[in-house]
């Protein structure tokens, strides 16, 4: 689920700073930079493990602050494909079950990656497991709040870096839709539909 990545960094520090000790000081502005951000192909960003390589410091001519490259490991929320997740479900649409795992939220479950056979229940807005028994279908609704084991099949990243105006025939309306439309820096893609998988209460031992 985590993993350190090395990283390489110039980091300014501003002459306030320099009574206090170098690495607090690159260690609180790294943190201040990448945590809870999502680098693009690498993942979402926690917190800095360990500052591995200090380069010399430099002083710019007209900048009184210090700029030191940083060679560093990060620690990165990244799950490997196949692996196991529990989280809670969030919501349900159309498009699926979204889930939570607390601090991530873009994890999506498609309706063709439930429990076959699957309905979604348009007055209740949950989706629903029909689950085959000897004495026939029972219901098994996927609620909010329910804890969730799934497995991660697959991840998308959208680099989300700002881009050059769009051009000038464009109308305000579509600009509005494309912020409404602004897609998720990185997203999972779950998968329960096997055994084991699912609503946690659907395989707790009586």
């Amino acid at each position: 689920m985590f993993v350190l990545v090395e990283m390489t960094d110039t980091v300014r520090i501003p002459p306030w700073q320099f009574e206090r000790k170098l690495n607090e000081s690159i260690a609180e502005e790294l943190n201040k930079k990448l945590a809870n951000k999502v680098v693009y192909n690498v993942g979402l960003c926690i917190c800095l493990y360990d500052i591995t390589k200090l380069e010399d410091s430099y002083i710019f001519p007209g900048d009184g602050a210090s700029h030191t490259k940083v060679h560093f490991r990060y620690v990165v929320f990244h799950p490997f494909l196949d692996e196991i997740l529990v989280g809670q479900i969030k919501s349900c649409s159309q498009d699926g079950v979204h889930v939570s795992i607390g601090f991530f939220d873009d994890i999506v479950i498609p309706p063709e990656s439930l429990q076959q056979p699957a309905k979604f229940d348009e007055a209740e807005q949950v989706w629903v497991w029909e689950y085959e028994t000897e004495e026939g279908a029972h219901d098994l609704y996927m609620d909010i709040g329910e804890e969730i084991r799934f497995r991660v099949v697959d991840e998308t990243f959208v680099d989300t870096s700002p881009t050059g105006p769009s051009s000038a025939q464009a109308s305000t309306s579509n600009a509005t839709e494309e912020v409404q439309k602004k897609e998720a820096p990185y997203t999972l893609v779950g998968s329960i539909s096997e055994p084991g998988l699912g609503l946690l209460s659907w395989w707790t031992n009586s």
